[in-house]
């Protein structure tokens, strides 16, 4: 964790529960974008459709988690707010490539003070929206909004609440103290309002997926939210992410060797808009896990953005093929 995100108010003391347990990545591996360390031809990924576009509001959260992939924290900045403005120039380029949903990350988007106006913005022109909120005190302060939303765009509209464990112990071990109730109220408010809601988890280290499924449904169950804990769609537990521990690079052959597509990793069908700080204007990249990197900025449009991607980033593999994970719905 950086030194601004301890310093942060309500970070958590100890190292993250969910740390992955893996020996230090090798300095020559994720080094070349064509070939890996061995000299296999890296695998690549080419865009079949932009079905979703991730519109990232900006790093600043009311958290500083033991381990977020983004540096998300009260003080970190480095991606700015995106406006409104801004994002209606992509929302525009969407609309002409057939685009269903547009999702929103950070940070945690409802501190961006143009976001309700973003979110307004997609849902007029039809898209589905998808917002990534940990359901605390900054969307709280948007309810008569969200329920306006929700009365005129019903279930287009769903909100993924961060809820990192069923336990509130492993969870403010990972989010901080006094971070399980604010969110769990806000995630009862969302189910009694009659809002499509679903979960974004973690797995421990020694945790098996369908335990943890049914963990999760006797917590939903006791607390009166109305998730189906055994539906993927409506909880998400995602696989842990670490640069800096090892993990195999991903050639061409593997494909074949893991019975896999390139049509089923997530930068085959989606892309990101970031506004690093300092930059004149929002870019787009990628993926959603990987917002800095250079090799993963693909230009300032999203047709300039359509080309492939080669899979040169250990969350290339520990996430997306090896994990099977997408930050879609």
């Amino acid at each position: 964790m950086s030194e601004a995100r301890i310093k942060s108010r309500n970070a958590p003391a100890g190292p993250s529960p969910f740390a992955v347990e893996a020996a230090p990545l090798p300095r020559e591996k994720f080094s070349d974008p064509l070939v890996t360390a061995k000299g296999e031809e890296r695998a690549s990924v080419p865009l079949t459709k932009l079905d979703t576009l991730w519109l990232n509001t900006g790093t600043l959260c009311n958290l500083a988690c033991a381990t977020c992939y983004i540096e998300s924290s009260p003080t970190n900045d480095a991606l700015v707010y995106l406006s409104a403005k801004d994002a209606a120039r992509f929302l525009d380029e969407a609309k002409r490539l057939d685009t269903r949903e547009i999702g929103f990350t950070g940070g945690e988007p409802f501190m961006n003070p143009d976001f309700m106006m973003m979110l307004g913005d997609t849902l007029s022109r039809g898209f589905e929206a998808l917002v990534l909120t940990n359901a605390m005190k900054p969307m709280r302060r948007h309810e008569a909004g969200l329920l306006a939303l929700r009365e005129a765009h019903g279930d287009r509209l769903t909100l993924r609440v961060s809820l990192d464990h069923h336990t509130q112990e492993v969870h403010e071990a990972e989010r901080g103290p006094r971070s399980w109730e604010p969110a769990m109220e806000g995630l009862r408010w969302l189910s009694e309002n009659g809002f499509s809601i679903a979960v974004a988890g973690r797995l421990l280290p020694d945790e098996g997926e369908q335990a943890a499924r049914s963990c999760y449904a006797e917590l939903f169950a006791n607390e009166g939210i109305a998730i189906d804990a055994h539906d993927p769609a409506r909880l998400v537990l995602f696989p842990e992410m670490d640069a800096d521990k090892d993990i195999a690079e991903i050639t061409t052959d593997c494909w074949g060797i893991l019975g896999k597509s390139p049509s089923d990793v997530m930068c085959a069908t989606s892309r990101m808009v970031v506004h690093r700080k300092g930059e004149p204007a929002p870019r787009v990249v990628a993926c959603t896990l990987i917002p800095y990197d250079e090799g993963f900025d693909l230009g300032e449009t999203l047709t300039e953005a359509a080309g492939d991607v080669p899979l040169n980033h250990p969350h290339c593999a520990r996430f997306c093929v090896l994990g099977g994970a997408s930050c879609s719905a």
